[in-house]
């Protein structure tokens, strides 16, 4: 408390002063947190002072996932290394500009902003920009979390999640000077080599970078006492019918957190309890399904499944409270899986889309998947149902591969901050009509009624940002993203079938380690 007080005089965050007539003080209160590093282990004990009104806008940037992995991909290709800086006491260095209505006989007023304050995150990130504007940077021209430095022929990029902030560059000697500059400007924590961010793990080598998310995996396989559970190989049964199961059991024969016995709710608990332990086993499937959405951050193998079972959050049953307890199983047989980036990577882009035709059996909509790459790195990819019904196969797959396109070219501008350029990106695709329609624009009585905005696809195919190719079955990589695949076919006669499906998986496991 001491610390945050001093830090309070030192930031000259507020003034004592006089109220203004007819108003009254704003309260505030201390909040108490531990800080915890990469192994759990509490690295620093945090006292905030905190409060929140009177306030205009309070939206403030934050990088997408996408966008870190970008740079990440980036740094490895390039062989530099990357660097994590903390500001302390960051949200205590932003300007507010509102006059506060609410301030008794001498008071503190407000000149920065305070945490809790719902402007403050904004009133920092515009601190910091002009700062860094000033410093001779330049904002990305889509990416606005993203600031990068040329000087004497070495780049230097900066990348902030509020007041986490990564950085590197080509040159040694540029990072050093500016980590100084920073220094000067604000009170820094320097934390050296990246390592740990927004829940990433990340390891830089002397090969490349290998992003994992191994702690949170065992975390969850905790928290949800799946810990001793019998490993999986697949995240899910190619043989499971995957509806709402609307005549099955609503009350979980699963465990909650808390409990750890198998045992039938409807054979322990008086009639009257029952509906309140379902809405409480509800929260617990939803608790599941969020942490595991946050895991495909770097899992892009299990993209498929947790997105198939989010669709039941509302009203799961058994048998979706057993397919999500697969996924975790699977997790404790891959916990160390993640993204590799390796050293010398091209940087070319490209992308992969398909479609599973009227694979829902509640509405006959279908699944649409995508994955983006920059040289191998896997930096996006995506599992969604359509909105619409499609009446084909071509259908389906054309809005997939609009959906993708949209995707790389907004990682087509966002890499020209870095320097890089493009011509046709290629996007793959396994359906020569889809290639057809995109080329050719005649209202066929098939393709008539298909919306305009999916037709986006063919305008940026005749302005030759995408360039649309064939690939066969067996390496549409985008094919994990709209079904479950087996790791290892057996019962399948047909090699041609069984060499695909396995090729499938072996492409996307390539990708990880």
């Amino acid at each position: 408390m001491h610390e945050e007080l001093e830090n309070f005089e030192g930031n000259h965050v507020w003034d004592l002063v006089k109220p203004p007539p007819n108003c009254r003080p704003i309260g505030t209160k201390w909040v108490f947190k531990n800080k915890q590093g990469e192994d759990g282990m509490v690295v620093r004990n945090k006292a905030r002072l905190k409060e929140g009104i009177d306030y205009e806008e309070t939206i403030a940037p934050v990088a997408r996932l996408e966008a870190i992995r970008i740079l990440l991909a980036f740094a490895a290709s390039k062989g530099f290394k990357l660097e994590q800086m903390d500001v302390k006491s960051a949200f205590l260095n932003g300007f507010i500009e509102e006059e506060s209505a609410r301030f008794s006989d001498r008071v503190y007023k407000l000149r920065k902003a305070l945490y809790g304050l719902k402007q403050a995150p904004r009133a920092w990130c515009a601190r910091l920009k002009s700062f860094l504007l000033k410093s001779g940077f330049v904002m990305g021209s889509v990416d606005k979390t993203l600031f990068l430095l040329s000087r004497g022929g070495d780049t230097l990029i900066f990348q902030i999640y509020v007041d986490d902030i990564i950085f590197g560059g080509s040159s040694h000697a540029l990072v050093s000077s500016f980590a100084e500059q920073m220094s000067r400007e604000f009170e820094m924590s320097f934390m050296g080599e990246l390592q740990f961010f927004l829940g990433l793990q990340i390891k830089q080598g002397l090969e490349g970078t290998f992003v994992h998310q191994a702690k949170y995996t065992r975390d969850i396989l905790k928290k949800f006492n799946m810990g001793d559970s019998k490993p999986m190989t697949t995240p899910m049964s190619t043989n499971t019918t995957h509806d709402a199961d609307e005549g099955g059991e609503a009350r979980s024969t699963y465990a909650s957190p808390i409990s750890t016995c198998p045992v039938s709710s409807s054979m322990t608990t008086p009639p009257d309890s029952r509906s309140a332990l379902s809405r409480e086993r509800g929260i617990t499937f939803r608790g599941m399904i969020g942490s595991l959405l946050y895991l495909t951050a770097t899992r892009p193998d299990i993209q498929f499944v947790v997105c198939l079972y989010a669709r039941y959050q509302a009203s799961p049953r058994t048998s979706h409270r057993q397919a999500v307890n697969r996924i975790f199983r699977y997790l404790k047989f891959t916990p160390e899986l993640g993204l590799w980036y390796s050293l010398g990577s091209s940087l070319s882009l490209r992308g992969f889309s398909d479609a599973d035709h009227a694979g829902c059996r509640i509405d006959s909509k279908s699944t649409f998947g995508t994955c983006q790459l920059l040289g191998t790195s896997l930096i996006s990819w995506s599992s969604r149902k359509q909105a619409s019904v499609a009446l084909s196969t071509t259908e389906a797959e054309y809005v997939a591969a609009a959906s993708c396109c949209s995707q790389l070219l907004w990682m087509k501008a966002t890499l020209s901050d870095f320097g890089l350029r493009f011509g046709r990106i290629p996007l793959l695709v396994d359906s020569t009509s889809d290639i057809s329609v995109a080329k050719n624009p005649v209202l066929h009585s098939k393709t008539k009624h298909i919306d305009v905005r999916f037709h986006f696809l063919r305008d940026h195919y005749e302005k030759g940002d995408i360039d649309l190719v064939h690939v066969v079955s067996a390496n549409q990589l985008a094919d994990i993203f709209t079904k479950p695949l087996k790791l290892q076919v057996e019962g399948v006669d047909n090699a041609l079938i069984k060499e695909e499906i396995e090729n499938q998986w072996t492409d996307l496991i390539a990708l990880l380690v």
